[in-house]
């Protein structure tokens, strides 16, 4: 296991650093940024903004956690979160009770609030922490020094801070040496961080998969001996940690290092039994996430639970039994959003068999509906990865190319409203009328509200 050393490595502007990090070292003016960049300021200033306050005031602030580690490869963070040891109500005195919110002021962290452009920046107060009783938060925090603070961090690539005044690196963790050897290790003991921590046991796989990095020997052992213990951990953090997982280009590689740390039959069981159990349903699997590039979470979710037992649940008044598609995204908390484009992609997954033997009605209907092109994506890399044919996909391309939209879904012929001004009666009756009269409009058999309302009439006397 590495040694984690209390001397810091510090990098004071080396060219390297310079030319990563994009930084300059100047000190930034309150009155000059208000002046000239407060109508633009992105995040990035506003944070620098922030440190310069807080380092005018006489407190130490850098830059922390992940921004630090993308910007050492050259990536732009989504955002720039700064440690201070300043405490919180020292942060309040300084940017003042109406541009801060103390959203978690108990465990040191203090927002402050920028312009519309720049967002919001979450400053931390530099702490230590006590048990952890429930595996998920800390039972108390002390405030201490940065080099406490950083021991008390996950990952050695995230346990590294930054002063954007002066260029300064300061590492007490080796998180610069891992970064450059490309490997995800806890800090200290793994054992440790995932015991204080249970969500961390996700978030390993997380960053050896979106990062691409290899992940720690001793610490994927941690996470395989505890994997059970998951559980502790809520299904909104756990949903959390899979929509970052399956929206990245390195989703295959996420769900088989969950598998192979013994995660996965604990958070996704029903794709054990139904997927991993048949070798070759699950590396077809494995090489659609893959070639999948591009594509967003729910996709990547009605991938993996593709071979799960589909419920419509439209079709009844209660929660769906367990061990259906349905049932996972309920158990995992999805939005509803998601969760129906999940269950709509799942439940159409076998749609591009008979594609081309479709009525033309039906096929309609099927390429208006909002998650056809995502079922299209998802299905033709499916069709590539078995081998299928491709001529369905050929056949709809085509369609929709020749097709014009006002051909596709052309208005209504026919309303409720204009079977009542008819003098029809409402009832049950309306809603079959009026998808016949649809069907056969699609078809393209009529085309006026005059041959709708005979159709109609026909209806009638059959019924009569």
């Amino acid at each position: 296991m590495q040694s984690v050393s209390s001397k810091p490595f510090l990098c004071r502007t080396p060219q390297s650093c310079k030319e990563v990090l994009q930084i300059q070292s100047k000190t930034y003016s309150p009155s000059a940024l208000d002046n000239q960049l407060r109508t633009s300021m992105t995040p990035r200033k506003f944070s620098i903004e922030v440190v310069q306050k807080l380092t005018a005031a006489g407190y130490l602030a850098y830059w922390a956690g992940g921004c630090v580690r993308d910007l050492l490869r050259g990536k732009e963070p989504n955002d720039f979160d700064v440690a201070t040891n300043a405490t919180p109500q020292q942060v309040r005195q300084v940017f003042g009770d109406r541009k801060t919110l103390a959203v978690g002021e108990s465990f040191g962290v203090i927002i402050v609030l920028g312009p519309q452009s720049a967002g919001q920046v979450e400053v931390a107060t530099f702490r230590s922490e006590g048990e952890y009783s429930d595996g998920r938060r800390p039972d108390s925090v002390e405030f201490c020094t940065p080099e406490q603070d950083a021991l008390r961090r996950d990952f050695t690539i995230n346990g590294m801070f930054y002063e954007p005044l002066t260029s300064t690196i300061h590492d007490f963790v080796g998180g610069k040496q891992d970064l450059e050897k490309r490997i995800v290790r806890a800090i200290a003991n793994p054992h440790d961080r995932m015991r204080e921590d249970k969500l961390r046991m996700l978030r390993a796989v997380r960053f050896a998969s979106v990062l691409d990095f290899n992940l720690d020997h001793t610490t994927a052992e941690a996470v395989r001996l505890m994997s059970q213990q998951i559980t502790v951990v809520s299904a909104e953090r756990i949903s959390q940690e899979l929509r970052k997982m399956l929206s990245d280009v390195h989703r295959a590689r996420a769900v088989e290092l969950a598998q192979q740390l013994e995660l996965l039959p604990v958070i996704l069981p029903e794709v054990i039994e139904h997927t991993f159990a048949n070798k070759v349903l699950w590396t077809n699997t494995l090489e659609t996430l893959k070639r999948l590039d591009v594509a967003t979470f729910e996709i990547g979710m009605a991938c993996l639970l593709r071979d799960v037992p589909v419920l419509n649940a439209r079709r009844l008044k209660h929660i769906p039994e367990s061990g259906t598609q349905r049932a996972v995204c309920r158990r995992l908390k999805l939005s509803n959003e998601e969760t129906e484009e999940i269950c709509w992609l799942v439940e159409h997954r076998n749609v591009f068999i008979t594609l081309e033997h479709l009525p033309l009605c039906e096929l309609k209907k099927l390429v208006v509906q909002p998650y056809f092109k995502s079922l299209e994506h998802l299905e033709r890399t499916v069709a590539e990865v078995e081998g299928s044919s491709l001529s369905p996909f050929q056949y709809v391309e085509k369609f929709l190319e020749s097709t014009p939209l006002e051909v596709i879904a052309p208005p209504d012929l026919l309303t409720g409203k204009d079977l009542i001004q008819a003098g029809y009666n409402p009832g049950p009756q309306f809603k079959e009328w009026l998808e016949k009269v649809r069907d056969a409009q699609l078809n393209e058999a009529i085309h006026s509200k005059e041959e709708a309302m005979l159709m109609v009439q026909e209806f009638r006397k059959l019924t009569s």
